[in-house]
């Protein structure tokens, strides 16, 4: 699949709502850092987000306030093994390397006995 960018969308469109796995880019343009905030946060899904800044106080302000269980600045899907890999509503079914993945191969139980 070649690589595609999508622009003159509206937020209603289904390749704005729903989740891509390909080389595809929505492109909306914006005035208002809360805008954006707003509008990455209005759907269903959360896996992953990027964003390309040059202001690193930007980059940690609009990374902490997306609902993305990876956020990625200035690049995209960089994996580290020793980091969680998994995300938030839809997206949100276990994590994916680092320790947290132990998780998924296991289960809890507590056992009380009264001697």
């Amino acid at each position: 699949m070649e690589p595609t960018v999508f622009i003159d969308t509206t937020p209603d469109m289904s390749i704005v709502r729903q989740e891509i796995f390909g080389p595809v880019a929505v492109s909306i343009p914006f005035s208002e850092e809360e805008e954006v905030i707003q509008a990455a946060n209005d759907t269903e899904y959360g896996l992953a987000a990027a964003l390309w800044t040059r202001d690193l106080s930007r980059a940690h302000r609009v990374a902490s306030r997306l609902n993305a269980g990876s956020v990625w600045v200035n690049t995209y899907h960089a994996l580290d093994s020793a980091l969680p890999f998994g995300g938030y509503h839809q997206s949100r079914w276990g994590r994916e390397l680092g320790p947290e993945s132990i998780d998924l191969y296991t289960q809890v139980k507590s056992v009380t006995i009264a001697l």
